[in-house]
């Protein structure tokens, strides 16, 4: 993308923002969620000194969305390269940082595989979501290993008071049909919600490479994926300040692509755990919350089964939360997270463990508002790691806060990287990174907004050694970027846009010092709008994203690309709709890695019920 159309980018961005101050007495309520991630502790999102984006269940049901990436394309820090399709392989990078360095929670607990180092969020079901926390930064100060990046916090369904039904079913192109069903139900003491989801697509081609060049193989035909997923979610609340909780989210994949080694893969997930809340006396709580998650693949070639592998994660958390004061909150916990590989190759070694105690100061004086966290982990391979964090917010008036923060972080090598045959060294290094941010944020009854500029540098960065044909400690890199978010709404008009401009620089000795760290977009741009005339909401989303390079040399470019979205829905009643989506409108042909296809113009059509 040129220097050009980046400056049109900043202009059009700037543009809606002085627009909306014109409409300002015509602004509708917009929602502040309270959230958990960015410090473990409950505060409004509003008030959080980090960068942080929540995706509601009001934003998935309004945008339509069908899976994770449709959820987080063009968020904010946010790029992602997948291989062909819905159901492929899906890398997610935060803020320019690795795909394994970034850190998935559901319901509090740690998800992903021990192998590979990052989660397969392309298997998620997104009818089963009540809502998502995005944290952006540096987190390992709370969390541990994996959190360079940020944290993405998914939070199962959740029932209120009544029985509440609810159901959906569509279809649309490339022969795709999906269906959910939820049962909730409560009272003041207990909750429980219950949901079942599927989908099918025949899907279209996933690659064209060719015998020496993306999937290495030649195999045009139509690649399908099919899901199937369910969870359960139920709590009570004692009348001793004891309230408990229990979780289970289970999902299974079914997905064909081109591979010349493999071409089929059974993907299944599953998270289930508890969480115990209690109160001591009045300033202090107390939570434990414990849980066992799985990632698991079964390969083959056509029908015949080539490779295995099945990891587990299990955690343990202890955390205390103690009111020192009205202005001061003091937090102290202790987490153990056990990782261990079943595989049909032959890991060296197959499981480890890691004990984190952590602390955490959170108080306000006066206009400031300050958070300093600090944490040791005792890594069984890697022995003592250290990380911290400040941060400091200022309210410069009632409505404009300037926020500073500074955070390290660790990632400890996965079990591919350390021992994988004929590819792993076992003589790595964890990667260490470093992160300083500024921001400025404001809001008012009409519109908030915010800007955050931010530089990492992360060392012994473990990339792929052609001397030696081995992983290796070769690489430093320095990440800079600015984030510019702004929520308002115009005339009836819900808009809601990201700007993000990335500088994610090789800083490594070498030939490639300098070059760009591959599949990020250096910019990107996304706007969302939708509005209710009578019965009808219609809606429309633009996601520009820049040319990025799909190679550590950048000898192989992908161009740079727009995408518009469109959709429509009809409430029949208070309980019925009928919503319609047209997907990439003007049929673009775009790669996020190269060599595989992206869907071109579809739609899709849905039924839904919901009281």
């Amino acid at each position: 993308m040129s220097r050009n159309h980046a400056s049109s980018l900043l202009a059009l961005w700037l543009g809606t923002g002085l627009s909306s101050s014109l409409w300002a007495e015509e602004v509708g309520y917009l929602e502040k969620p309270v959230i958990v991630t960015a410090s473990r502790t409950d505060q409004a999102a509003e008030d959080t000194l980090a960068s942080v984006t929540v995706i509601t269940r009001t934003d998935i049901e309004r945008q339509q969305a069908r899976s994770m990436q449709d959820l987080l394309h063009g968020i904010a820090g946010i790029n992602f390269a997948n291989t062909g399709g819905p159901g492929k392989l899906t890398t997610l990078f935060m803020r320019g940082t690795e795909s394994d360095h970034v850190l998935v929670l559901v319901d509090g607990i740690r998800m992903g595989s021990a192998t590979a180092g990052f989660t397969e969020i392309q298997n998620f079901p997104v009818e089963l979501i009540d809502h998502i926390e995005i944290v952006r930064g540096p987190r390992s100060s709370l969390y541990g290993p994996e959190a360079v990046g940020g944290v993405i916090h998914i939070f199962t369904r959740k029932g209120g008071k009544g029985i509440k039904p609810s159901f959906s079913f569509g279809g649309g192109s490339y022969s795709t049909i999906s269906g959910s069903g939820t049962l909730s139900g409560g009272n003041e003491r207990g909750w429980f919600n219950l949901g079942i989801s599927g989908s099918d697509t025949s899907g279209f081609n996933s690659c064209k490479g060719s015998l020496s060049a993306g999937c290495f193989t030649l195999e045009p035909d139509k690649d399908g994926y099919r899901n199937i997923s369910g969870s359960a979610r139920a709590g009570y609340r004692f009348d001793n300040r004891l309230d408990i909780e229990a979780r289970f989210l289970h999902t299974d994949g079914h997905s064909e692509y081109d591979g010349s080694f493999v071409n089929r893969t059974k993907l299944s997930q599953q998270v289930m755990g508890g969480t115990v809340r209690y109160s001591p006396f009045e300033p202090w709580r107390m939570t434990l919350t414990a849980g066992r998650s799985h990632e698991n693949s079964d390969n083959f070639k056509e029908k015949i089964f080539m490779t295995r592998f099945n990891t587990r994660r299990d955690t343990i958390s202890w955390q205390n939360d103690i009111a020192i004061t009205p202005n001061q909150l003091l937090t102290i916990g202790t987490d153990y997270l056990y990782d261990h590989v079943d595989s049909t190759s032959r890991f060296t070694t197959t499981s480890r463990y890691n004990w984190g105690i952590f602390a955490q100061h959170q108080l306000a004086l006066a206009a400031h508002k300050l958070q300093f966290s600090l944490r040791h982990d005792d890594n069984q391979q890697f022995g003592s790691q250290v990380t911290g964090g400040a941060s400091w917010g200022y309210s410069l008036t009632e409505q404009i806060r300037l926020t500073a923060g500074f955070g390290s972080a660790f990632k400890a090598p996965t079990f591919n990287e350390l021992y994988f045959p004929g590819f792993g060294n076992p003589n790595l290094k964890p990667e260490d990174a470093r992160s300083a941010e500024l921001g400025v944020k404001g809001q008012s009854g009409w519109t908030n907004w915010s800007l955050n500029l931010y530089e990492t540098w992360i060392d012994d960065l473990i990339a792929f050694d052609m001397s030696t044909f081995s992983s290796a400690n070769i690489d430093k890199a320095r990440i800079r970027g600015l984030e510019a978010l702004l929520n308002t709404e115009i005339k009836g008009w819900m808009i809601q846009t990201n700007l993000t401009f990335l500088d994610p620089e090789n800083r490594s000795n070498g030939v490639m010092r300098g070059n760009v760290l591959p599949r990020r977009s250096r910019q990107s741009f996304r706007i969302d709008t939708s509005r209710r005339f009578g019965d009808f909401i219609v809606g429309a989303m633009l996601l520009v994203e820049g040319k990025r390079y799909d190679d550590l040399a950048n000898k192989r470019m992908l161009d740079s690309y727009a995408k518009v979205d469109l959709r429509a829905e009809y409430l029949i009643n208070p309980q019925w709709r009928i919503q319609g989506r047209i997907e990439n409108l003007f049929d673009k042909d775009y790669e996020t890695a190269a060599f595989f296809n992206q869907p071109g113009r579809n739609f899709f059509v849905t039924l839904r019920y919901q009281p």
